[in-house]
C-alpha cells in the first residue's frame, strides 16, 4: 500500500514542533545555528505564507508530520517578469529515505503551477546529496547543471546542482 502524502498550511503547533527539532551540524540542511523559536516567530508574523514565499507542512496518513516544503523567489533579470520560484524541502531525520520527499516536491510543483502564474520552478542541492538529486528527478525536475561554489555551508563553499521544472513539463 502506498502512503498518502499531503501538503497543508502550518498550524502553531507545527511551528513549535519544528522549533523543538535538534539542529544537525554536518547535514545538508544545516546552514548555521538559528534561534530556538525561529519557526514560531515566523509563523506569528505571516503564518509562513506570503504573496511570493511560503512553507507548507508535509503530512503522511498514519504517520503524521514528516517535514515541510517551501518556496522563495529568485531573479533572472529585472522584476516583475524575470523570476522563478526556488523550492526546498526539509524532512525530519527519521522520515528520510522513504519516498515522502519525492511525492511532496511533486505535489508542491503541482500546487504552485495551479495557484501562481510562475512558469519556472527551481531547486538546488549539494553535489554530494545524491538522494535529493534522485528525488527531484523522480518529481519531474530536470538537471540543468552545476553551480560552482554557490552555497556557503559548514565553513566552506560547496557546489550545487541546479534543477528546474517548467509549467509545461
Amino acid at each position: 500500500m502506498t502512503a498518502i502524502v499531503r501538503l497543508r498550511p502550518y498550524r502553531a503547533e507545527d511551528a513549535v514542533r519544528f522549533d523543538a527539532e535538534p539542529q544537525e551540524p554536518g547535514s545538508f540542511e544545516f546552514f548555521g545555528w538559528h534561534a530556538s523559536d525561529a519557526r514560531s516567530r515566523a509563523f506569528a508574523r505571516d503564518g509562513l505564507l506570503g504573496d511570493d514565499h511560503g512553507n507548507l507542512v508535509v503530512e503522511v496518513d498514519g504517520v503524521g508530520v514528516v517535514g515541510d516544503v517551501g518556496w522563495v523567489p529568485v531573479f533572472h533579470g529585472p522584476p516583475p517578469n524575470c523570476f522563478a520560484l526556488n523550492i526546498g524541502i526539509g524532512l525530519l531525520a527519521e522520515h528520510r529515505g522513504k519516498g515522502y520527499g519525492t511525492t511532496a516536491q511533486r505535489l508542491l510543483a503541482e500546487h504552485l503551477f495551479a495557484y501562481t502564474r510562475f512558469e519556472r520552478l527551481e531547486a538546488a542541492t549539494d553535489v554530494l546529496n545524491i538522494a535529493e538529486q534522485r528525488a527531484l528527478e523522480r518529481a519531474g525536475f530536470t538537471r540543468e547543471g552545476v553551480l560552482r561554489h554557490a552555497q556557503w555551508r559548514a565553513g566552506a563553499f560547496h557546489d550545487t546542482v541546479l534543477y528546474s521544472r517548467l509549467r509545461g513539463d
